[in-house]
């Protein structure tokens, strides 16, 4: 069996096709004039996407009634192919308005679409919980488009927060090293990840998680950096390691309920979805790249 995967860069949300024009964000009289040819992303209070009745996303002229640009709308840039601004709001939604979330998006748009949907939902979940400054409790208020709060009280700045999280594909003699959390889907095994902590490198990262969650050694001169993924659930960013282990059989202790080595044979069936036991994570993700990576590199 030898079935052909994507390449490495296949997951979602990585490319949206916008200029993200950092400069208009700063000139709020150019954003207006350009508000009456933008395309709307409009986002329920529940950070789901209104969509038409086929499930797809169908971004909105700005409306007669809002023929200025309202304070809340948040900018995402310009289009890359046909040059239109795009922003994104949370507006309320009627009973009769189908919604998607995010993971449904990536599954059934287009995935530019679902790239635009991504950042923009990154973005609001931020602002939705940062409402007072960590500094004196005040209450906030954005500016530059929506990706900077001010303090209303000490005047200090506050950014959008993205978390560093690693994810690895560890290999030991042409074998996969997979775990599994109790909370999963039955049969459900992914790579090894978790957040980056203060003061350690990306490496650093990788060694101590795969160390953490299953006694693994990784050899800290075969790190290597594959790529990332905006992960916005609701705001890590998530880099791909490859890696090498020193060997030995892999111990759990805390987060997960089992991990252990599979076999080059056993990841080619778990991708066709053919393995009886073993499921991997959805196409969308990180994780099923680096696995498919990894089986397409041949074991190595």
């Amino acid at each position: 069996m030898n079935p052909t995967f994507a390449a490495f860069a296949a997951h979602a949300y990585t490319e949206a096709r916008l200029d993200r024009a950092d400069p208009l964000r700063h000139d709020s009289a150019a954003l207006a004039a350009l508000w009456p040819c933008a395309r709307v992303l409009r986002l329920d209070p529940e950070l789901r996407a209104v969509v038409d009745a086929d499930g797809q996303c169908q971004p909105r002229r700005p409306a007669a009634s809002l023929d200025t640009l309202p304070a809340d709308a948040l900018f995402l840039g310009i289009d890359r192919d046909d040059q239109l601004p795009w922003f994104a709001r949370i507006e309320p939604v009627a009973a009769d308005e189908p919604v998607v979330e995010l993971r449904q998006a990536a599954s059934q748009w287009p995935a530019t679409m679902a790239a635009r949907f991504a950042y923009a939902r990154g973005m609001l979940h931020w602002q939705q919980r940062t409402r007072f400054c960590a500094g004196c409790g005040q209450a906030l208020a954005y500016e530059r488009a929506g990706f900077v709060a001010r303090c209303q009280g000490c005047g200090s700045e506050h950014y959008p927060r993205v978390d560093p999280a690693v994810i690895v594909a560890v290999e030991h003699e042409g074998q996969l090293l997979l775990g599994r959390q109790a909370s999963w889907p039955a049969g459900r095994h992914s790579l090894i990840a978790g957040f980056v902590e203060p003061g350690e490198t990306l490496e650093q990262a990788v060694i101590r998680e795969v160390h953490e969650e299953t006694r693994i050694h990784v050899e800290p001169s075969s790190c290597r950096y594959q790529g990332a993924q905006p992960w916005p659930f609701p705001g890590a960013l998530m880099l791909g390691f490859a890696a090498t282990a020193v060997g030995g059989q892999p111990q759990v202790d805390g987060e997960l309920e089992h991990a252990a080595w599979f076999s080059h044979q056993d990841i080619g069936l778990a991708l066709a979805e053919a393995h009886p036991t073993i499921h991997l994570p959805p196409a969308l993700s990180i994780a099923r790249s680096l696995i498919a990576h990894w089986y397409d590199r041949g074991g190595q």
